[in-house]
């Protein structure tokens, strides 16, 4: 007899996470389980206030009762049968649509990859986020970042922005990617992007806020570095008008609100000739790993939550020399358990 269930769990950072607009040492997320005979699917919601949700909102939704079909024909129908029931938040849908794709692999007894039609070829590397803080905590961040080739450096500071850089850069020439999470207004972005240029940066990620594609267009038009949306990249509906405006898009599950609609997106963006990224919330390997199996597809990943948090339940994808690693010999997600802890299965 099929079942979901669910657990809160709170997952705790090495050091706060701070971009332009928040700063938290600990972030709470909910697991979906579906379980039919022996299998479990499992999926993960990591809510972003930025997008109206919170774990409080998703536990409202699942204490009130998510019906599951007594018989299902396939992954597609069950998908459609409970995603009604999901009030359109879309990490919860996220998590439950990896929950059904886990599931799915798992009864054809093949890795989550091959289910979409992809091989676990050579995978990109992914970068690893120095999130804004105090100055004094970048040496021990950068430590931590040592197993990744690619830094990824959140700015939209009002003061420091060039100082994090300078800093850094007396550190290590590692490949930086810029985040300023929609902090700057245009004339600080005319001055950061020739100035970046010069600090081997490889792009810059959503400089303002969302909507604001007129000031993104003109920057673009004189930027030396090429322009990634993330807040203006939420779903497969977005893309065209970020057209001749953004060069490539950041695609997160925990946006979009399925593992469906970023497949949608990564076909839409290469026909659109969009560059594109593969992000995160942080997140525990659940979330990191269901989302690294569409990483062969994606010309830069940024897949490194279960990097930046303590005591991360699961194991999941494997970073090796900067590199994602997904076994090739487990079905599904390829996740398990690191050791018993209540609620979680």
């Amino acid at each position: 007899m099929m079942k979901l269930s669910f657990s809160k769990n709170r997952i705790n950072l090495i050091h706060s996470f701070g971009i332009s607009r928040s700063s938290n040492d600990y972030y709470d997320i909910i697991y979906i389980y579906i379980s039919d005979g022996d299998l479990i699917g499992r999926g993960e919601a990591a809510p972003s206030k930025r997008y109206g949700e919170s774990s409080e909102l998703i536990l409202s939704v699942l204490e009130n009762g998510i019906q599951v079909p007594e018989n299902y024909q396939s992954k597609e129908h069950l998908w459609g049968f409970l995603r009604p029931q999901l009030r359109k938040i879309a990490s919860l849908e996220a998590a439950v649509n990896t929950a059904v794709w886990d599931l799915s692999a798992q009864k054809q007894n093949i890795p989550l990859y091959k289910s979409f039609g992809f091989e676990n070829t050579t995978l990109p590397k992914t970068s690893y986020t120095i999130s804004i803080g105090e100055l004094d905590e970048l040496d021990s961040k950068l430590e931590e970042s040592k197993k990744c080739s690619i830094l990824k450096v959140k700015l939209g500071t009002p003061f420091n922005d060039k100082e994090i850089i300078k800093k850094i850069r007396r550190r290590t020439d590692k490949l930086i990617r810029i985040d300023a999470n929609e902090g700057w207004d245009y004339k600080t972005a005319k001055k950061m992007v020739f100035w970046l240029a010069d600090q081997n940066v490889e792009f810059i990620e959503q400089p303002f806020p969302a909507l604001n594609l007129n000031d993104t267009k003109m920057l673009r038009s004189i930027s030396p570095l090429p322009l990634v949306a993330d807040e203006d990249s939420v779903t497969s509906n977005d893309l065209n008008s970020l057209e001749g405006v953004f060069d490539g898009i950041n695609i997160k599950l925990m946006k979009c609100g399925s593992l469906d609609e970023a497949l949608k997106m990564i076909q839409l963006a290469k026909k659109l000739d969009f560059k594109i990224m593969l992000g995160c919330m942080v997140e525990s390997s659940v979330g990191i790993t269901a989302a690294a199996h569409l990483s062969s597809q994606c010309d830069y990943v940024d897949l490194d939550g279960n990097l930046l948090i303590k005591d991360d339940p699961y194991n999941g994808v494997k970073v090796d020399s900067g590199r994602l690693k997904l076994s090739s010999s487990k079905t599904g997600l390829g996740i398990e358990l690191k050791k018993k802890k209540p609620g979680l299965l």
